[in-house]
């Protein structure tokens, strides 16, 4: 029996205060089917209204003081800090992640929360020397950062708390107002996060309806994304929904963090105990269900079989079981479409001449829950090989050496993140400057990201980047001044 009861009010918040809804939906729990909670659903005149108290607040949220900012994101660190281990089980029930998952996303959502705080004092222009040109002569120039005005956020379901934060505190920083829209199955602690920054904001002097939220379909979404009035849209997900997002939205500026198939190699002359430590704790980390975890895995043909040999035995030490349990490190994908999903990618996978590496006999769901799995040889023309697969399953192929496995690499309309184990600097160097990525990772994981970096992707994967400091770039708009003292030497 699982007991939940909501930390903010019923309803959604919506302007100053919350609005009542009649319509709701269950919040379930991947791994059991349990009914966590009931989320009250929004239309498209909801969310139209939503838009319109947005833009009624923006001169007032961008007009708010750095020190009111910058408190207001403060004191959402202190309430995120003090409550941390209820949002460590709530987003464990509304994801089905492992519970030691859900540690490291509060751990990175006061990160986030933290250096937004801090990007506030940071926020400032530079001056520009115009008499460059004798027509600049006695001129002053200068440009300041500007809010880009209403922001949207819609966020995946596999983080939701972390990429509500990288949506909402990057923006109240740049003085913009948010609307976001959790993943439908995971809207919970993102509503218990959007109430902390309301409270936060009233608190230290500016409105709530800076910070609102709701739910809902396509319909929904739709209206966000179609809005003339938006400033922004910042999305998370799948590369074919930020695609349609991006024509929708046109002119409107997308920030889009999109889908990957994030491959890690093998060089040589790596360490492979390390290689394969880190393929084991990059490939089944969130279940699988994280864009930028190990899914193809490009081995340099001479250390394959040694390689093997030291990867598979570490598999058989990846806990499977309920996400509450602290031991567990693969439980239940979001929901069972997701799971049978990944059934069919891998037996088309088999069927095309893949195999499994570990015990081929083996049912690949049990219980429910997909099990970690190391797949040989998948096929490149497979959408196993070439789609994001968001599960525990890693693949692995042979290249005859480090240039080829590079090709490899880009031989992807992804381009998120991409790691190489290697010894030699030159290696490393070449991956930095070769792998068509928006990030690369040497001797570490592809999915290591620090929420203080540059984060996006190139090709599909997406555009704009995230984290605090480049987010607030994105949020915001150069403005020029030019500024001639005294008009009567104008030439």
């Amino acid at each position: 029996m699982i007991s939940f009861e909501p930390p903010y009010p019923p309803g959604l918040p919506i302007g100053d205060s919350w609005v009542h809804l009649p319509t709701t939906a269950p919040v379930v729990f991947p791994y059991d089917g349990q009914v966590v909670a009931a989320v009250p659903l929004a239309d498209a005149p909801l969310a139209e209204r939503a838009i319109d108290e947005a833009v009624a607040v923006r001169n007032e949220v961008a007009g708010l003081p750095s020190h009111v900012r910058r408190a207001a994101l403060q004191s959402v660190y202190e309430s995120v800090r003090s409550e941390r281990a209820a949002f460590e089980e709530l987003l464990v029930l509304e994801t089905g992640k492992p519970l030691i998952d859900c540690r490291v996303e509060v751990d990175r959502t006061l990160l986030t929360l933290q250096t937004s705080a801090e990007e506030v004092a940071r926020l400032h222009g530079e001056t520009v020397p115009l008499d460059l040109l004798p027509s600049g002569d006695g001129l002053i120039g200068f440009w300041v950062r500007k809010p880009i005005g209403v922001v949207v956020g819609i966020a995946g379901f596999n983080y939701p708390l972390l990429l509500a934060t990288h949506k909402v505190a990057p923006a109240l920083a740049a003085g913009c107002p948010v609307i976001v829209k959790p993943a439908p199955q995971t809207p919970l602690a993102t509503l218990w996060l959007v109430h902390l920054f309301r409270e936060a904001l009233a608190d230290a002097g500016g409105p709530r309806a800076a910070v609102q939220l709701v739910t809902g379909g396509v319909d929904v979404g739709s209206t966000l994304t179609k809005s003339r009035r938006i400033g922004a849209v910042s999305f998370t997900g799948s590369a074919a929904v930020g695609h349609q997002i991006a024509r929708d939205a046109a002119p409107t500026k997308v920030l889009l963090e999109l889908g990957s198939n994030s491959a890690l190699v093998v060089a040589a002359d790596a360490d492979l105990d390390a290689a394969a430590s880190a393929v084991i704790r990059g490939g089944y980390y969130a279940s699988g269900q994280a864009c930028i975890s190990v899914q193809r895995l490009i081995v340099v043909e001479e250390v394959r079989e040694a390689f093997l040999a030291k990867l598979l035995p570490l598999l058989e030490q990846v806990a499977v079981g309920d996400p509450r349990d602290e031991r567990t490190r693969v439980s239940a994908l979001i929901d069972a479409r997701a799971t049978e999903r990944v059934r069919e990618v891998v037996a088309r996978a088999v069927a095309a001449g893949a195999t499994v590496a570990d015990d081929p006999a083996a049912e690949l769901v049990a219980d429910g829950i997909v099990r970690p799995t190391v797949l040989l040889d998948t096929p490149a023309d497979q959408p196993a090989w070439d789609e994001e697969i968001f599960a525990p399953i890693v693949q692995l192929r042979s290249a005859p050496d480090i240039t080829k496995a590079f090709e490899m690499v880009n031989d992807s309309r992804y381009g998120l993140q991409a790691s190489v184990f290697t010894s030699s600097l030159e290696t490393a160097f070449a991956a930095i400057d070769q792998l068509e990525v928006g990030g690369v990772v040497v001797n570490e994981v592809p999915g290591f990201r620090s929420d203080v970096m540059p984060y996006g992707g190139v090709k599909d994967s997406g555009a704009g980047r995230e984290g605090p400091r480049f987010a607030i770039e994105e949020l915001t708009v150069t403005r020029m001044a030019v500024i001639r003292p005294n008009p009567g030497r104008s030439r």
